[in-house]
Parts: C-alpha cells; structure tokens; sequence
C-alpha cells in the first residue's frame, strides 16, 4: 500500500479531533464537518446533475485548460472560455438550461452561511468543482457576481485538501487550511474578495468518493 493510500485510510479511521469551527479572518470561519449529516443526500444529488450536465474541462480566456473538471446547477451557471468569464442560464455544450438546484444543496447553504453569521443566503449558483490527483485551483477572487454582499459558501467532499486563503492583493501570503470531507468555508464581508485557491490534491482513496474531492461552492450571482 502507497503512503498516500495509508495516510488516506488513517484519516477516514480515527476519530475528528479538530475543533468544530474555525475563524479564518474577519468574516470568513471553517465549519468543520457541518456536511457530514447529509452526505448521502448531497453525493446522490451530484450524481443526478452530473447525469444531465457532464464534468468538463472548461477554457481560459488565455486558452488554458483548467486541470479541475466542473459544472453546475442553479438558475445561473459559472463558465469560462476564450471570451471570459461569466454566468449564464444555458450549459454551452447542451444549449439547455443547467439543472435546478437540489433542495438539500440550498438548505445546507444557509444554514452554514447563517452559522457563519450570514443570514438570509440564498444561492442562485452553485459550481462544482471534481478534483483528481495533481489537479489544482490557483489564486483567485470570485468577483463575477453582480455584487458582492451575500458570501461564498463552499462545501468539500471526498479527498482531503489545502485550501490556499490569501487577501485582498494578490501577492498577500495565503494561510493553509486543511479540509476533509464533510467541511465548509463560509467568507463574506470584509473577506468576500479575498484571493483564495486549492494546491494539487494529493492522491488517495476515500470511502465514499475514491481518488477524488468533489467541491461545492455557492454564490448568489444575480
């Protein structure tokens, strides 16, 4: 068995010994676990969407293919190609309009954005990110909604991560913060703009979802 392998059995065997939430900066907290309760709900409703709007790897306006697969659900959907970036109705490869967005995806929305001391989230967009081995996120703001007074609110299942929370420049220092199945960051206000991304995921098995992390990251984007 390969160290990544054995890492990855230790981490689903033993018990959670971190605590249950964690302020990050002013108006960005990690809940950790806060998923977990409805894991099966959330995993089966992936399944659904991703049956009538498949994982692609979308395209920077630079003309890089971005090494996380994604798709999305909601009334607005986040794409990426050669000419930039922005949220529409309609996935570009069907033409049809992207899957609503499952009741159990919204409730635990606002339920974390509320634990988090933002009430009244109600997400219009959610992306979702599938990672595999290697594959990252790079440093980035989630500035393409309208405005910017509801928070992210982003969701981590399957594999363990290092999520990368920077500032409001670029060339700020991000912290590191790791994220296991089940967790939820939640930024807002004073940290909405904050640059933010995932290193390379490292390769591993997890019990549910095998070698890869599925995110959610819901917005309101209208």
């Amino acid at each position: 068995m390969s160290a990544d392998l054995l890492t990855a059995d230790l981490f689903e065997s033993v018990p959670d010994l971190r605590p249950s939430r964690e302020a990050m900066a002013d108006g960005a907290v990690l809940l950790r676990g806060f998923a977990r309760p409805v894991e099966a709900e959330l995993i089966a409703a992936i399944g659904e969407i991703v049956a009538q709007a498949p994982f692609r790897h979308m395209v920077t306006p630079g003309g890089h293919s971005m090494s996380v697969a994604m798709t999305n659900c909601g009334s607005a959907g986040w794409v990426t190609d050669r000419s930039g970036y922005r949220y529409d109705g309609v996935d570009p490869e069907s033409g049809a309009p992207w899957p609503a967005m499952p009741r159990s995806f919204r409730v635990l929305a606002a339920r974390a954005a509320a634990e988090a001391g933002f009430d009244g989230f109600a997400p219009d967009a959610c992306l979702i990110n599938r990672y595999h081995t290697g594959a990252r996120m790079s440093l980035h703001q989630d500035k393409d909604e309208d405005d910017f007074s509801a928070p992210i609110v982003s969701v981590s299942l399957g594999l363990p991560a290092v999520f990368l929370f920077g500032g409001l420049q670029r060339s700020d220092k991000p912290r590191r913060f790791r994220l296991e199945h089940g967790d939820i960051v939640v930024w807002g206000g004073p940290s909405r703009l904050f640059f933010h991304g995932i290193a390379p995921l490292a390769d591993g098995e997890h019990a549910l979802l095998g070698r890869q992390r599925i995110n959610l990251t819901f917005r309101k984007a209208r």
